[in-house]
């Protein structure tokens, strides 16, 4: 879990009328759900309105053992007594804050019974080991994301959820923006950022490969910035592209050729 609380704005590129959208959902209270590929810019997109609104934010990245627990609290062994610790979904409603749930379709079952309550009109936390209800404020904001293209049948999220947030769609921004955010992010010149903007078009057109997603754009950042360090074009792909994306060996020689057609 990550609190974040901090002045300065992160840089987020906007590629339609997300910003808007999520400022309508917060000011009518109701939570939002990000769907996209990961890399795409999710994240950086909800640490970029907290900030840009003012509102410490809250994240957690959900995992195969998160449970609901996690989430609320749990009582711990403090200098031989034993206190409630509240958890990050509680810290954020009782201070108004934004959560931002990573990837929710991860965690356990029992994390989905928690926030029904929070996700309709009730918005409520129950805190079944204290007994307390806690009814979230109205600055208090609900936000989770996953990757429709990454589910199987037992990490699907049920339409009884989904239905419960507004959402919107993320993908890779067009070939001109993910270049602006390219060398914005890494400080390469636009000049040898574009060899990359087009290798990542061409991996992300590929079928038939082994591949389970697309080159992210934060891997094209990654990139980007080992060569605007001074790393070998060979090396920096290698190690922020090739490798991250597959570890098969006939894979990744398929994109080391088609390395060498984009910079031959």
């Amino acid at each position: 879990m990550t609190m974040h609380n901090v002045p300065t704005i992160p840089y987020f590129r906007p590629t339609g009328r997300e910003c808007d959208l999520f400022q309508t959902a917060y000011t009518n209270g109701l939570p939002l759900l990000l769907k996209g590929p990961t890399g795409c810019g999710k994240t950086r997109f909800v640490e970029h309105m907290a900030a840009k609104m003012g509102k410490p934010l809250y994240t957690v990245a959900c995992h195969d053992d998160l449970s609901a627990a996690d989430l609320i609290g749990r009582y711990l062994l403090k200098g031989g007594q034993t206190e409630w610790v509240d958890g990050p979904l509680t810290r954020a409603v009782r201070e108004s804050a934004i959560c931002y749930l990573d990837e929710v379709v991860e965690a356990r079952k029992d994390v989905t019974v928690v926030l029904h309550p929070l996700t309709d009109s009730r918005r409520t936390l129950m805190i079944d080991r204290t007994g307390e209800e806690l009814v979230a404020p109205k600055g208090f904001m609900l936000v989770a994301s996953y990757n429709p293209g990454y589910q199987n049948v037992l990490k699907r999220m049920k339409p009884s959820t989904r239905q419960r947030f507004l959402a919107i769609g993320f993908d890779f921004p067009k070939p001109d923006v993910e270049l602006e955010i390219v060398v914005k992010e890494s400080g390469l010149d636009a000049g040898r950022a574009a060899p990359l903007i087009r290798l990542a078009g061409h991996i992300r057109s590929l079928s038939g490969m082994d591949l389970e997603e697309g080159v992210s754009t934060r891997l094209l950042t990654y990139a980007a910035k080992l060569i605007a360090g001074g790393m070998g074009i060979d090396q920096a792909l290698d190690v922020a592209i090739i490798e991250p994306l597959s570890d098969d060996a006939d894979v990744q020689q398929s994109l080391r050729d088609l390395v060498a057609t984009i910079y031959g």
